[in-house]
């Protein structure tokens, strides 16, 4: 199995605290956030791991350069990294050439490794992950099911839509070969059509919604994981998530 893992952000909103580095390289217990996502990949098998870069891309090279993984890892550089996320997804997923299913994967992420464990054991070909414990709001983007089957995937969720209970997406994916040709499809159409800042998740709702039956879930409520966009995340990052998270030995 591969991972495309998505790095090449800015981060404007924590400019200022990281030193204007790429979030991934924001350290926590001395460990940069890239070097413990190529440890916890490495540990459960990934063989190989493109890296989508951007902003800040030789900081990025730099700390590959440290990992033990280096060798399974492969740096993929999206110039048009300020136009958007969907042009960064398009462009790992097609350096990827999927023969088998992969991950996806938000590099901005402090989580418990056993969330990967999650990803790699679950039945579902393709499959979101779930916590319901989170706080409501603009920011989260949310997973609505109804009947056990999910029915939608954004932030902003329309009142009239009904379902059981929602959760947060943790930003992680695993995706078939045949879902990673139906997201290069979808980017290409939103690039297409113009529409270059539309958040990446909008290929895979569109995906979702056009053949639900097709895409599940794990329920990961419970494990600690913290997706790191302001600067009250990286407090409670250091003191809430990383005490709370099982380490790697």
């Amino acid at each position: 199995m591969k991972t495309v893992l998505l790095a090449a952000g800015i981060g404007q909103r924590l400019s200022e605290i990281s030193g204007n580095k790429p979030k991934c390289l924001l350290q926590f217990g001395g460990v940069s956030l890239l070097q413990r996502h190529l440890k916890i990949l490495h540990h459960y098998g990934i063989t190989g791991i493109i890296i989508v870069t951007g902003y800040r891309a030789d900081l990025i090279e730099q700390e590959v350069g440290k990992s033990e993984a280096a060798n399974l890892i492969q740096l993929i550089y999206n110039p048009a990294y300020e136009k958007g996320s969907i042009i960064s997804m398009l462009t790992g997923v097609e350096a990827l050439a999927a023969d088998n299913d992969f991950l996806l994967m938000d590099a901005d992420v402090l989580y418990d490794h056993r969330i990967i464990e999650r990803l790699i054991s679950t039945g579902n070909k393709n499959c979101f992950l779930l916590d319901r414990d989170f706080e409501p709001g603009e920011e989260p983007v949310k997973l609505c099911v109804r009947n056990g089957r999910l029915i939608e995937f954004r932030k902003k969720i329309d009142d009239n839509l009904h379902f059981d209970y929602q959760g947060e997406s943790v930003g992680f994916f695993r995706f078939s070969k045949e879902t990673a040709d139906g997201l290069v499809q979808s980017a290409k159409d939103y690039l297409q059509r113009g529409e270059d800042k539309q958040p990446y998740e909008e290929c895979i709702r569109d995906l979702l919604l056009s053949s639900p039956d097709s895409f599940g879930f794990e329920d990961i409520t419970g494990l600690n994981w913290i997706e790191i966009d302001f600067p009250e995340d990286l407090d409670k990052a250091k003191n809430n998530i990383l005490p709370n998270i099982l380490q790697l030995k």
